[in-house]
């Protein structure tokens, strides 16, 4: 049973949407209660709406509510899109592996691969549903694992528990990983935090990565920071990706490549 009074439960919502993400243990320290007690609590919280309960803690809903479906973002930018797809897809070698994130780009990325018919024994690890199903027609050229976890259904991307896990058991030649925001001091990252940590273990398992990201994602930042631009090899993306780039990083970087 909830024995939160309300001023504490007020004061719980508070500190899930002030932070996007609280673990119980947490919660139950900052606010003097026990850890049972938060789980009722957010509970409750969950029913009503606020958060969304996860391994551990908490997400706040407000933060999620930002969030297009895959099928939204595809249409925007969409030839931006296809080029950032194409140039990413080149970078690509026969006989390697990567590991291929979710969104729309990163499905442009995909239909880029499976168009390279010069292109195989070729693994690719994804946590999207949709890129393996987008992916399928290059079997048995590529070989297509899934991480497994739990499913999100607006990106149909698969996050944790589990997905993480996978990933850390991995390690492979190339991650192509999206973003929805890159801020000036060069932070990348992401509208939710489950997304977010997982491209976090991609970045980790991987010896190199690449940044793919419409000019429409250029001046944002979100919730969950996936790193850094320096964290990346290189950056796809459109001519107005770049000028940005050039304007808060200097001209000539060989890094930005524009599609």
């Amino acid at each position: 049973m909830d024995e939160l009074p309300g001023s504490r439960r007020a004061r719980l919502d508070a500190l899930v949407a002030a932070d996007g993400f609280i673990r119980v243990a947490d919660a139950a320290a900052r606010l003097g209660v026990s850890e049972v007690t938060v789980r009722a609590a957010l509970g409750h919280l969950a029913e009503a709406g606020r958060v969304r309960r996860v391994h551990g803690g908490a997400i706040s809903l407000r933060g999620e509510q930002r969030e297009a479906s895959v099928e939204a973002t595809s249409r925007r930018e969409a030839e931006q899109k296809r080029a950032i797809g194409r140039r990413a897809a080149a970078l690509v070698d026969n006989g390697g592996s990567i590991l291929l994130d979710v969104g729309s780009t990163a499905h442009a990325v995909a239909d880029a691969l499976v168009a390279r018919l010069d292109l195989t024994e070729l693994v690719v690890v994804t946590n999207g549903l949709g890129i393996a199903l987008a992916l399928e027609p290059a079997i048995p050229r590529f070989t297509v694992v899934v991480t497994g976890g739990t499913l999100r259904p607006l990106q149909h991307s698969l996050v944790d528990p589990v997905a993480s896990a996978t990933l850390a058991d991995l390690h492979v030649d190339l991650a192509i990983i999206g973003c929805n925001g890159v801020d000036r001091d060069g932070s990348v990252t992401n509208v939710n935090l489950p997304e977010a940590e997982v491209k976090r273990a991609m970045l980790r398992a991987a010896g190199s990565a690449v940044l793919v990201a419409d000019g429409s994602k250029f001046g944002q930042r979100h919730l969950g920071r996936i790193g850094s631009l320096d964290d990346f090899a290189c950056v796809v993306t459109s001519a107005r990706g770049a000028d940005y780039l050039a304007d808060t990083r200097g001209h000539g970087d060989p890094r930005v490549l524009t599609a």
